[in-house]
């Protein structure tokens, strides 16, 4: 059996162009897998929110600000029989069961003070075949939810160590009948034989939630590192309202490809213009610990960009 390393991966959801913080944590999944020896693929996660022609947009601008990858990409939207057929497999193993429950009701019972916060309360897990009738009979089209046995999980990233997040019967298919991110991805991954997930540290606190899916379905688990986000001045994420985020909207105000790049390469204390100067003096632990606060004027001024 080959030891050689595996993939790492990005995979955004085509709701718009990508951001400045979208394009910084791209650059760092490639940089991860390429100065890992690992291959790159890349996936379009296309079930939820698409924006006709943001895919190709995205892809475009990754592109131009110099990456590459192996294979052909992936489109979420091609592989609905295979999740269909993962929710079928946990079925028939008795690990699922119906979900009623509208927002409102998962969020007043989330509030309640027993569980986890933010954890499904499992409300529908003990519903009789009378009860699912009933709510059936009211208009409800329940979701599909995993039957979990554990309340919580351990998992190792690179870059906060051990982490213990919880683990509640999360939404295998949702009730108009998408398949879930948490499933999704998981399923994904392994196919594309990803085994290193480089990402946003806000998606922290779901990994526990997706390595158990992956032990239970017997697949392998990534190595992770959640790497820091990009926020406004307030400390929130970035929107269009916070200026020239995308890299359309530099390129309208003069700046290059190049630039943009500059500017990343800064935020994690690099001087560089290209990815691939990058690649040649990356080293992860030099990442900074701390988010990088987007000032709205000024970013790109030319004492900024080596």
């Amino acid at each position: 059996m080959s030891s050689s390393p595996g993939a790492g991966r990005y995979a955004p959801s085509p709701s718009g162009e990508l951001h400045l913080g979208n394009l910084r944590t791209a650059i760092l999944a490639w940089l991860y897998a390429r100065t890992t020896g690992r291959a790159f693929r890349m996936r379009i996660d296309d079930l939820d929110r698409v924006r006709p022609g943001a895919a190709q947009r995205q892809l475009d601008d990754l592109a131009a600000i110099g990456l590459d990858w192996d294979g052909p990409v992936l489109r979420q939207s091609d592989r609905l029989a295979v999740y269909e057929s993962t929710i079928e497999e946990l079925t028939a193993a008795g690990r699922t069961y119906e979900c009623f429950c509208t927002r409102r009701e998962i969020q007043q019972a989330a509030a309640a003070p027993h569980g986890p916060m933010g954890a499904y309360p499992g409300t529908c897990r003990t519903l009789t075949d009378a009860q699912r009738a009933a709510r059936r009979a009211e208009g409800r089209s329940p979701a599909v939810r995993l039957r979990a046995d554990v309340t919580d999980y351990e998992i190792t990233d690179l870059r906060h160590g051990r982490y213990r997040g919880a683990v509640d019967d999360l939404v295998l298919r949702r009730g108009d009948g998408i398949p879930a991110y948490n499933l999704t991805v998981v399923v994904d991954d392994a196919a594309q034989g990803v085994d290193q997930v480089v990402r946003g540290e806000d998606l922290l606190p779901s990994t526990p939630r997706q390595a158990y899916l992956a032990d239970l379905l017997g697949l392998p688990r990534p190595i992770y590192a959640h790497v820091p986000l990009v926020l406004n001045t307030e400390g929130k994420r970035l929107a269009k309202r916070d200026g020239a985020v995308s890299l359309s909207d530099q390129m309208a105000l003069g700046n290059t490809p190049g630039d943009v790049v500059a500017a990343i390469a800064d935020s994690l204390g690099y001087a560089a213009r290209t990815t691939a100067e990058l690649r040649q003096v990356f080293d992860p632990a030099r990442i900074p610990e701390k988010p990088w606060i987007l000032e709205p004027i000024g970013l790109f001024q030319p004492d900024r960009c080596p």
